[in-house]
C-alpha cells in the first residue's frame, strides 16, 4: 500500500472517529436480531390495531424464520407503549405498531415524556381506513341527521380509543363540524369501547372497521357514516360524513411502523425491506382488506413526510376546537 492509500485510509478512519462511529459498527448489524422479535402495539387485544399487528406478525415471523411476538400495552391512547418503545431497546428487536394519536395528536394536547420526531424513528406506513360512526339501538336513531338532532336537545356520549387518538379527535372534529357537543367518554382500545357500546354504557362510538362490521352485519349497531372521502366497499349504501352535510369532512385512522431511534439505519431500512414485502404480500392485503384494512407500504422518507403532514393537520384541529388539556390526558 503506497503513501497515499495509507494516508487516505488513516484520514477516513479519523473522519469516523470524529462522528464518533467505529469501524467495527460500520458493517450493518445481523439480521434478524439474536434477541426474540415483538411488536408492540399501544391498545388493548381485540381491537384493529390488535387484529392488523396479528396478521402482519405472523407472516413477518415466518419471513424472517423467527417468530414475531404481539405485546399489547394500553392505556393513555397508546401513549404508554410509545414512551415505552421510545426509551427501550434500540437493538431492532423491539417494533412498534404506532398510530395517529401519539404519534400526531398526543404531542398538541398534552405534555409527553417523549418527542415522536426524536425518540422515534420511522420505518414504514401501514395500514389506513376510515372510521365508522356506529350507535346502539337504544339511541333510536338510523340516520346522521337524525342522530345530529338527538345530540343537539340531549346529553349523548362518544366513546373513543383513549384520549387523543383518532377516534378521539373525530369526534371532536365532528362536535365543531355538526355544531353539538357530545361527551367524550375514553376507554383503553377498541374492544372495552365496542364492549360498553354494546352494553349500551355509551351512545356512539367512531369505531375502526374490524371491530364494527360484525356487530353491524348481525344488527346490534346501527351505522350512520363513515368518516373518508368516499364510501369504503364494505359499506357501500352508508354515507359518508363529507356527502351527508358536512363537506371535506375527513378523518383518517392509521397505523405504522416505528422503533426507537437510536435503532442503526441499516437495521430500520432492512425492517422497511420486510414490512413492505408483507404488506405487498396477495394474501396478507386479502386478509387485510376482508376487515376492513388498506395496505399502506412505503419507503421510510415516505412515512416520515406523510407523519408531519398528519401532524400539522391535527395542530391545526386542536387548536380550533380548544380542547380541554384535563380531557387530552383522561
Amino acid at each position: 500500500m503506497n503513501k497515499r492509500s495509507l494516508l487516505l485510509r488513516a484520514t477516513a478512519i479519523a473522519s469516523l472517529a470524529a462522528l464518533g462511529v467505529s469501524t467495527a459498527h460500520a458493517a450493518d448489524p445481523v439480521f434478524p436480531p439474536t434477541k426474540p422479535v415483538t411488536l408492540v402495539v399501544g391498545f388493548a387485544a381485540g381491537g384493529a390495531a390488535d387484529a392488523a399487528a396479528r396478521l402482519i406478525a405472523k407472516k413477518l415471523g415466518e419471513n424472517i424464520g423467527q417468530s414475531v411476538v404481539v405485546d399489547n400495552r394500553g392505556g393513555a391512547g397508546g401513549n404508554i407503549a410509545h414512551q415505552q418503545v421510545a426509551s427501550g431497546a434500540s437493538d431492532g428487536s423491539v417494533l412498534l405498531f404506532g398510530s395517529v394519536g401519539p404519534l400526531t395528536i398526543a404531542p398538541h394536547l398534552m405534555k409527553l415524556s417523549y418527542d415522536p420526531f426524536k425518540d422515534l424513528a420511522p420505518i414504514s406506513g401501514g395500514v389506513y381506513f376510515p372510521n365508522v360512526l356506529v350507535v346502539n339501538k337504544a339511541v333510536g336513531v338510523k340516520t346522521l341527521a337524525e342522530f345530529v338532532a338527538k345530540a343537539k336537545t340531549s346529553n349523548v356520549e362518544f366513546a373513543s380509543t383513549g384520549a387523543g387518538s383518532a377516534s378521539h379527535l373525530a369526534g371532536e372534529l365532528f362536535n365543531q363540524r355538526a355544531g353539538v357537543n357530545m361527551v367524550h367518554v375514553p376507554y383503553k382500545g377498541g374492544a372495552p369501547a365496542l364492549q360498553d357500546l354494546l352494553g349500551e354504557r355509551v351512545a356512539s362510538y367512531f369505531a375502526a372497521p374490524p371491530t364494527a362490521l360484525p356487530h353491524i352485519e348481525t344488527g346490534k349497531l346501527i351505522p350512520l357514516a363513515t368518516t373518508g372521502l368516499k364510501r369504503p366497499s364494505y359499506l357501500p349504501n352508508i354515507p359518508t360524513v363529507a356527502e351527508s352535510g358536512y363537506p371535506g369532512f375527513q378523518a383518517l385512522n392509521w397505523y405504522a411502523f416505528v422503533a426507537s431511534s437510536k435503532t442503526p439505519a441499516p437495521m430500520l431500512d432492512r425492517w422497511n425491506k420486510e414490512i413492505v414485502k408483507v404488506l405487498n404480500d396477495p394474501g396478507v392485503k386479502d386478509a387485510l382488506s376482508k376487515h376492513g384494512l388498506d395496505p399502506q407500504p412505503t419507503t421510510r422518507a415516505e412515512f416520515a413526510t406523510f407523519m408531519k403532514k398528519e401532524y400539522d393537520q391535527w395542530g391545526r384541529l386542536c387548536g380550533s376546537a380548544r380542547l380541554r388539556r384535563s380531557d387530552a390526558v383522561g
